[in-house]
């Protein structure tokens, strides 16, 4: 297997853990309150991190990548769960699964700002492509509108797009699952005492599914997943794995008709095909003058 093909295969892997993210979090909000599922999660993922870092004798990260490591976990331990967990007291998993599907377009364009990727044309008309088909899905299947939870979710949106840029920036000087171990572990001293004081009085009175979607958010989402999408942003590129992202709108879809009942129709199936199209041709058209750096 390629490097780029094996970067592509860790960043579908990453995909599919993360399409169960709004799912899970939806589940967890029913119960518990969005900041302490913001702060919990990431408090659980940071005192994981950090057995694993210290059980493996791990040195601590170069002075120069600080600023990166703090600037991606500020993205993606805070910021993302923080705005996914505050839409989602609103905003259905399956919409909001079809909002976040402009991912891919919005850590390309960081990718191409922060991380020296140039794709060609071509590899952008293709991500322009795609992105349109998950906002017709949106205005088609969900009636989108705007509202304070599509906002949050927008905000989401732009704050991951730059916490995976940075990311990936880090994780060519040290594994995936270090960096992100290092950010869990970077904003610890902020999440743990916040978890804490956050905590539900009761905890007993709380339905397990909300404790499930909890757990599943901060071993899986906060930190598991990250380990494969990092590694898969480095092989493959920023720009051309990130389009991988485009599948998790229905990896998240289906995870929704599963857990929560929803229905998917012969319309999603379509569109799914349809972005799974615009996936491939996207990896093709990146091979073309102009590569993406890594």
């Amino acid at each position: 297997m390629s490097r780029d093909s094996l970067g592509y295969l860790l960043g579908f892997i990453g995909v599919v853990i993360f399409g169960g993210t709004l799912p899970a979090t939806r589940a967890a909000v029913a119960d518990l309150a969005p900041w302490f599922v913001t702060m919990g999660r990431a408090a659980v993922a940071g005192v994981l991190a950090l057995a694993l870092l210290v059980a493996l004798r791990r040195r601590l990260p170069p002075r120069d990548l600080w600023p990166d490591l703090a600037l991606a976990a500020a993205a993606l331990v805070i910021g993302f769960p923080g705005f996914i967990g505050l839409a989602m007291q609103t905003v259905p998993a399956s919409q909001g699964g079809v909002v976040l599907g402009i991912l891919p377009l919005a850590t390309a364009v960081c990718g191409a700002l922060f991380a020296g990727d140039r794709p060609p044309p071509a590899f952008w008309a293709w991500g322009v492509a795609g992105a349109a088909l998950v906002v017709a899905f949106t205005l088609k299947d969900s009636g989108l509108t705007v509202s304070i939870g599509n906002i949050y979710l927008l905000a989401a949106v732009a704050v991951t797009g730059v916490g995976y840029v940075f990311s990936a920036r880090v994780s060519r000087r040290m594994p995936g699952w270090e960096t992100i171990s290092w950010c869990c572990v970077l904003a610890l001293p902020l999440t743990l005492p916040a978890a804490l004081w956050l905590r539900p009085a009761d905890p007993g009175a709380v339905a397990w599914t909300a404790w499930a979607g909890f757990a599943y958010s901060a071993v899986m989402s906060q930190y598991l997943g990250f380990f494969a999408w990092n590694a898969g942003l480095v092989m493959g590129g920023v720009a051309r794995v990130s389009q991988v992202q485009l599948l998790q709108t229905f990896v998240t879809l289906g995870l929704s008709a599963l857990l929560l009942g929803e229905r998917i129709d012969g319309v999603t199936l379509a569109f799914a095909v349809a972005v799974m199209g615009v996936v491939l041709a996207g990896r093709a058209a990146s091979r073309g003058p102009g590569r993406a750096a890594v």
